[in-house]
C-alpha cells in the first residue's frame, strides 16, 4: 500500500471532498442538507472545485509559513450540529453521540450508528460492542483516549435498524469535517454497513476486509464489528481476522505489532 498522505494533503483533500459532496447533493435536489453547509462561511474553509498551480517543492514551506491553514477545531463542528433535527431520528434520540477520544488522533475508528447504550449516555460504543472494541484497542498497544472513535450517523435509528440513504446523506457532511479537523493517518470501518457506506459498495465485509482502501485520501481498513465478536466468540475465526486487519494498520503506523497467539 502506496497511499500514505501527509496531514495536510489528507485535510485539503477532505476539504475538497466535502464541497463536491455537498455541491453533488445539491445537483440531485436532495431536500434537508444544512443551511449553514452552504454558506459562505463554509467556502471560507473547504476550497471550490478549482485546480490550484503546483507551488515548487522548495516554495511550499514558506507557503504553508506564509498563509496558514484555517483549522476547525472538533467543538466549533459538535456546536454547529446543535441539536439536530435534520432527519427522522433526530425526533425519536435521547442523546446525539457526536464522537469521543483524541482529537488529533492517528487512528479513527468509525461504526454505524449509536445503539441504545450510545443513545442513553451520548458516546460512541459504551455498550457491549464498545467493551468488545476497547479489548480490541487495547490488544493493540493502545488506549482508547489515543484513538477518535465515531459513527456515520449521529442518533440511533428506532428500532436500531440500519440507517437509512436519507438518513446517512445529512450526517456524512459532518462526519467528513470530523475527519478533516483530525487528520488520522488511518480509518478503521467497523462493520457491512459502514464499510459499504463509506466506499459506496454493495461488497460484502468479507471481500472488503484484508487490504487498505482510499477514502478521500486517507486509507481505510474495513473490517468485521465488534458485534459479530460477539455472536462468535473470542477465539474464533472473525476475530483473528479482525486482528489480522489490525496488524496492517499498526504496520501502517509503524507502531509495535503485540505478539498474539491463537488460543486451540
Amino acid at each position: 500500500m502506496n497511499v500514505h498522505p501527509t496531514r495536510h494533503s489528507t485535510r485539503s483533500h477532505l476539504f475538497a471532498s466535502l464541497t463536491a459532496y455537498l455541491q453533488d447533493l445539491q445537483e440531485s435536489g436532495l431536500d434537508g442538507i444544512p443551511v449553514e453547509l452552504t454558506t459562505p462561511a463554509m467556502t471560507d474553509i473547504a476550497p471550490q472545485r478549482s485546480v490550484a498551480p503546483k507551488p515548487a517543492t522548495g516554495a511550499v514551506m514558506g507557503d504553508r509559513q506564509s498563509t496558514p491553514e484555517k483549522h476547525e477545531t472538533l467543538e466549533q463542528i459538535k456546536k454547529d450540529l446543535g441539536e439536530c433535527q435534520r432527519c427522522k431520528p433526530g425526533a425519536t434520540r435521547k442523546n446525539l453521540v457526536f464522537g469521543a477520544g483524541n482529537p488529533k488522533a492517528r487512528l479513527v475508528f468509525v461504526g454505524e450508528g449509536p445503539g441504545a447504550d450510545e443513545d442513553a449516555q451520548g458516546e460512541p460504543f459504551v455498550g457491549e460492542a464498545g467493551i468488545m472494541l476497547n479489548r480490541i484497542i487495547v490488544a493493540m498497544g493502545l488506549k482508547r483516549e489515543d484513538v477518535y472513535i465515531c459513527n456515520v450517523v449521529k442518533c440511533q435509528p428506532p428500532q436500531n435498524r440500519s440507517p437509512e440513504s436519507d438518513e446517512v446523506s445529512p450526517c456524512m457532511p459532518f462526519l467528513l469535517r470530523q475527519l478533516a479537523s483530525i487528520k488520522p493517518e488511518v480509518i478503521v470501518a467497523l462493520g457491512t454497513s459502514t464499510a459499504q457506506t463509506l466506499l459506496q459498495t454493495k461488497a460484502p465485509i468479507s471481500k472488503l476486509r484484508g487490504k487498505f482502501h482510499d477514502f478521500h485520501g486517507i486509507p481505510l481498513m474495513p473490517t468485521y464489528h465488534p458485534s459479530d465478536l460477539l455472536r462468535t466468540g473470542g477465539n474464533s475465526d472473525s476475530f483473528w481476522s479482525v486482528w489480522d486487519d489490525m496488524i496492517q494498520v499498526l504496520q501502517l503506523l509503524k507502531l509495535p505489532v503485540p505478539d498474539k497467539n491463537r488460543k486451540k
